[in-house]
């Protein structure tokens, strides 16, 4: 098993569990101990959990959202899948704001040898983005949260203000019929909000799993987006109601 799997296994099964010993761990992910605690001591640098003579314990809530640095790896082909289809949307000279997340940073580098304008709404795309030998890059002001690095407060909200896009890529927690699209976190709910305002069209890419989350923080109705791109596995009463609400969905 490779590491970033076996490590979302374990951090998977400490915040289930709320603290697991090492041996226990070990004997989950078909290993060594010795391995075990050199996975523990990556994951506590990461704060995704806390070491404990003999284990760990989860310092995550079950309604939080996992750690970048977790989720970047997680499903990453899914997701680039996902990223090309989205990109295969948005046509040469468009204006484009992308939303922060890991589907949204394949976005990005989906579109690096494209020949767009294109605002990033986090430091990690920002990062893939520059240097793109055809694309005009505008960064927003804002704060970056930690980890994530999605910029966020009233200078990330003004800069999208002052704007108008022709397309708004937005990442999601939660998508569903009926909660719409949903956030974990308040400030990056007020965000994306924002950057649907400044868009005249909204293509929201997510992964199926998201399709049966709800997060705490509501962004807006699913009849807010003009389109929805996803993996094929998505459920079909979900992508009926989408339809059903004028939204074309893509399954890839």
């Amino acid at each position: 098993m490779a590491s970033v799997d076996r490590h979302r296994q374990i951090t998977d099964a400490v915040r289930q569990a709320g603290q697991l010993s090492v041996a226990e761990l070990a004997e989950l992910a078909s290993t060594s101990e010795m391995t075990i605690r050199r996975d523990l001591e990556i994951l506590a640098e990461q704060g995704l959990l806390e070491r404990y003579r003999g284990g760990a314990r989860s310092l995550l809530l079950r309604g939080e959202e996992p750690p970048f640095a977790l989720r970047e790896h997680d499903g990453q082909q899914v997701k680039q899948r996902i990223a090309a289809a989205a990109a295969d949307m948005i046509a040469d000279g468009e204006a484009v704001v992308i939303d922060s997340g890991t589907t949204c940073l394949e976005v990005a580098r989906a579109l690096t040898h494209r020949r767009l304008t294109v605002m990033p709404m986090s430091l990690h795309a920002a990062n893939a983005l520059v240097g793109a030998p055809q694309l005009r890059l505008l960064l927003p002001g804002g704060e970056p949260r930690p980890g994530e690095l999605a910029l966020t407060g009233p200078l990330a909200e003004a800069s999208l203000a002052a704007l108008r896009f022709d397309t708004a890529v937005i990442g999601c927690c939660g998508l569903n019929a009926s909660n719409g699209l949903t956030a974990y976190d308040l400030a990056d709910a007020a965000i994306k909000r924002a950057m649907m305002a400044s868009a005249h069209r909204v293509i929201a890419v997510t992964e199926a799993a998201k399709f049966s989350r709800t997060a705490l923080a509501f962004v807006a109705p699913a009849s807010a987006l003009h389109a929805v791109v996803t993996t094929d596995d998505a459920p079909n009463d979900e992508v009926d109601a989408l339809d059903a609400a004028g939204i074309a969905v893509r399954r890839v």
